[in-house]
């Protein structure tokens, strides 16, 4: 009966012993970090519009509020999102993920959009950074940013 104990008490102390090396050796968070574009994610504005610009050099980038035509709560690459953006709501269009895409879409390092006027044309003039193919499937919708981009990937 006491060998139990030791052996349960051994196998709890070691446990321990590891989660806490674990802990400060390596200093990470043990859970997955969501890589989705989900409500209340910071995000990037990668066009020339001066609302993007002066919003992303005041350090407040704007963050996503609701994604427009879909039942699903995370937004993906070309989908339509409703953001936040120094007191104003403003549409956006999605271009860029974190998060791991299927083959041959590329993988950015941050979640980067477009903004959009009300009547769904892009406020800048320029994207300033390169956008996947895969957005030039995706419809009419889509061919005023393929017009604008300056690279594609």
């Amino acid at each position: 009966m006491s060998l139990n104990l030791v052996r349960k008490f051994r196998y709890n102390f070691r446990t321990f012993l590891w989660s806490l090396i674990r802990m400060f050796l390596f200093l990470t968070s043990t859970t997955n970090s969501l890589l989705m574009v989900q409500r209340r994610s910071r995000l990037r504005v990668v066009d020339n519009s001066p609302l993007g610009k002066q919003a992303m050099l005041e350090g407040k980038p704007p963050r996503m509020i609701h994604v427009c035509y879909s039942r699903m709560r995370h937004g993906f690459l070309g989908d339509k999102v409703l953001v936040t953006i120094k007191g104003q709501m403003k549409h956006a269009i999605i271009v860029g993920t974190v998060q791991e895409q299927r083959a041959f879409t590329p993988r950015y390092d941050s979640n980067n959009i477009v903004l959009l006027d009300e009547q769904g044309n892009p406020l800048g003039t320029r994207i300033l950074t390169p956008i996947p193919n895969r957005l030039r499937g995706k419809g009419q919708e889509m061919s005023k940013l393929i017009a604008i981009g300056t690279k594609f990937v």
